[in-house]
């Protein structure tokens, strides 16, 4: 038996005449996936017949020896369309989602492999007919471009990481087999045709990173973190892998692996447009799912809970608290955090002392306001059970569950584990110290954001994330799902005059940046993370974050350039709200209004105002009226963005 080892410089073979060929296209027929079964089994992809990812080998090994995919027999072939439309629990670009694609099924002795072409991508995932329990060794998941194609690599360093990383600029030759890089990542295959690479259906099994490929340095390999056999506890929420197996998965019976997805977009604009990871994933395993409620969160960590104008200590305690729900109702947002500091560290179980968890509840509930505990992973782990049903019987409404860092085959076995106790006591859950979406919010639907992103909590120590990070994540990482980048800063700065200061950050680019974000981000909790006491400050810019909703009806891209720029629109019930973002450059946008129905609308504008490029915090406002037959013309400074709300008269 060959070793997975060496498989790897057979990518480019040249197949014997025995080889077979399986061919698959998307619905409209603009995709083209080949398979070839031979001595080995490789796939290509094409789009409207040009070659996108080369022929690519593909294989998985048992720790027994057993390696599927290498001098494999197809038993049957098998073909399969389906359209249909899904409605989420949660409504994400669009209240319902198109879902249609064509499946080849090929059957081996003991496991199958499945295939899925898209009109915008196509997958892959490897299906078990074995009985008992079985490990597996490793997954050769080889993604071969025809060319030396730019890309943007999230570098890690560790697979002990919490996956927020910058995108950095590269060509495939520059990453050897010594550099990697966590999924979702964003390949430039020339003329404007972007691909994706990421992964679906993550359950019980570890998370792809991408690593390149000496053998052919157009080549990204899959690379996963073994099972982990031991650990060791360096404080209350750091616990760290110190040895791994030499294995990556432990499996007992029949099952599926997760899809290897790729995202084929041939503009900018279809990378945020996509659907793709959240059709590949499980679906709802919940029967009730009607007290599952989206929205919007007054944040307390990021502003250090340093609220002023009030007639108490401002701290962790509950008047800072009630002033915190105070706010929220009188602006009809949903829920606050209580973020770090509420509990003792060392036992999830004892409050603070100036802490009492069922007075907030029962406070906000006069208020029409919700409460949501942050906890570290271990310590609620540590005392599971009789911690959430603590909350439970407090009120509480979800949790925001941090530190994990991980994504080995316990921990994603452990996210499951929580969306399910979580669910069963109908709280919500938003992961932060943890890996992008890969299909568990479709399951769990109480699974409702997750951070793996580089967030505006950096601001605090750094400059990072800036105008140029906000417009490459909804190309990159938003395409995966929901991101909890916690957005809202009252205080802005241009790039001289940016400071990370703990305690009053600010963000980096103007104050319509971060109202336009609102209208991109997409997080059905999105966060509100500066002070309430600036906010009251500001009540031009609470009228947008007010009525800016977390979910949407629909959405229709307008312009996009990854990193560069981008302009959206997003309809919920009658309303459609706007929003635009540039990176350092100034910029200049013509958007046309024809999405619009009939009629004529009231279109209410936040823009940059003349002295933003010097002072970021500077913006205007204006109401002017519109039909379908306008075209906007948008302003932006450096680090700019403009916001909109659209309304029938």
């Amino acid at each position: 038996m060959k070793k997975l080892s060496l498989l790897i410089t057979l990518i480019g073979l040249v197949f014997t005449l025995s080889a077979k060929e399986y061919s698959l296209e998307s619905p409209s027929g603009k995709i083209q996936v080949k398979v070839n079964v031979d001595d080995i089994v490789t796939y290509s992809i094409m789009l409207n017949g040009t070659p996108i990812i080369a022929p690519s080998q593909i294989s998985m090994e048992l720790y027994n020896g057993t390696v599927w995919g290498v001098d494999a027999k197809v038993r049957k072939a098998k073909t399969n369309s389906v359209s249909q439309v899904l409605t989420p629990v949660v409504q994400r670009k669009s209240a319902t989602i198109k879902d249609e694609y064509k499946e080849l099924t090929l059957s081996f002795k003991g496991y199958a492999l499945q295939f899925r072409a898209y009109d915008d991508g196509a997958a892959y995932r490897w299906v078990s007919d074995k009985a008992g329990e079985y490990k597996v060794k490793s997954e050769l998941a080889s993604f071969v471009f025809p060319a030396d194609n730019k890309l943007w690599f999230p570098e890690e360093e560790s697979m002990y990481t919490h996956q927020e990383r910058v995108y950095l600029n590269e060509t495939l030759s520059d990453i050897g087999s010594n550099r990697f890089a966590s999924t979702g990542l964003l390949v430039d295959c020339g003329n404007g045709v972007k691909t994706y690479i990421s992964e679906s259906n993550l359950m019980d099994y570890p998370g792809m990173y991408l690593r390149g490929c000496d053998d052919n340095q157009y080549a990204l390999i899959g690379k996963y973190p073994g099972v982990v056999l031991e650990t060791e506890q360096l404080s209350d929420r750091d616990v760290k892998p110190t040895k791994y197996a030499d294995y990556i998965a432990e499996c007992n019976g029949p099952r599926d692996f997760p899809w290897r997805a790729m995202v084929v977009a041939e503009n900018d604009g279809q990378l945020i447009e996509t659907e793709m990871i959240y059709k590949l994933a499980p679906e709802c395993k919940l029967e009730n799912t009607n007290w599952i409620k989206p929205g919007k969160v007054a944040w307390d960590w990021w502003n250090a809970n340093n609220i002023y104008g009030v007639d108490f200590v401002a701290g962790v305690n509950n008047p800072t608290y009630k002033y915190y729900i105070d706010f929220a109702s009188e602006y009809g947002l949903e829920y606050i955090i209580l973020d770090e500091g509420w509990y003792v560290l060392s036992d999830i179980m004892k409050q603070e002392k100036d802490i009492d968890v069922k007075e907030l509840v029962d406070y906000g509930k006069e208020k029409n306001v919700d409460i949501i505990l942050w906890v570290t992973w271990k310590a609620l782990d540590d005392k599971l059970q009789e911690a959430l049903d603590q909350f439970q019987a407090w009120g509480v409404k979800g949790i925001k569950i941090d530190f994990m860092q991980r994504d080995d085959q316990w921990m994603v076995n452990f996210y499951e584990k929580i969306a399910r106790e979580c669910a069963a006591r109908k709280m919500l859950v938003d992961f932060h110290g943890a890996y992008k979406p890969c299909g568990l919010d479709r399951a769990y639907p109480n699974v409702i954001s997750y951070e793996g992103v580089r967030g505006m909590e950096n601001n605090k120590w750094s400059k990072l994330p800036d105008p140029e990070h906000t417009v490459t994540l909804p190309f990159i990482r938003m395409v995966a799902g929901a991101m909890d980048f916690t957005p809202g800063a009252m205080k802005n700065a241009n790039k001289t005059n940016f400071r990370d200061v703990f305690t009053e950050p600010m963000s980096a680019g103007t104050r319509c940046h971060q109202l336009g974000i609102y209208a991109i981000f997409e997080s059905p909790l999105q966060m509100l993370s500066d002070n309430p006491s600036n906010y009251y400050r500001e009540p031009e810019c609470m009228e947008f974050l007010a009525a800016v909703p977390s979910v949407w009806d629909e959405t229709k891209v307008l312009e996009a350039k990854v990193s560069d720029y981008i302009a959206v629109a997003r309809r919920s019930g009658e309303k459609w709200f706007m929003g635009a973002l540039t990176d350092w450059d100034p910029r200049e946008m013509k958007l046309k209004l024809d999405f619009l129905g009939e009629g004529t609308y009231t279109m209410k504008v936040w823009k940059d105002g003349l002295n933003a490029d010097k002072h970021a915090a500077d913006f205007a406002q204006e109401t002017v009226e519109v039909t379908a037959g306008s075209t906007v013309k948008v302003k932006m400074a450096p680090g700019g963005g403009w916001a909109a709300i659209i309304e029938k008269k």
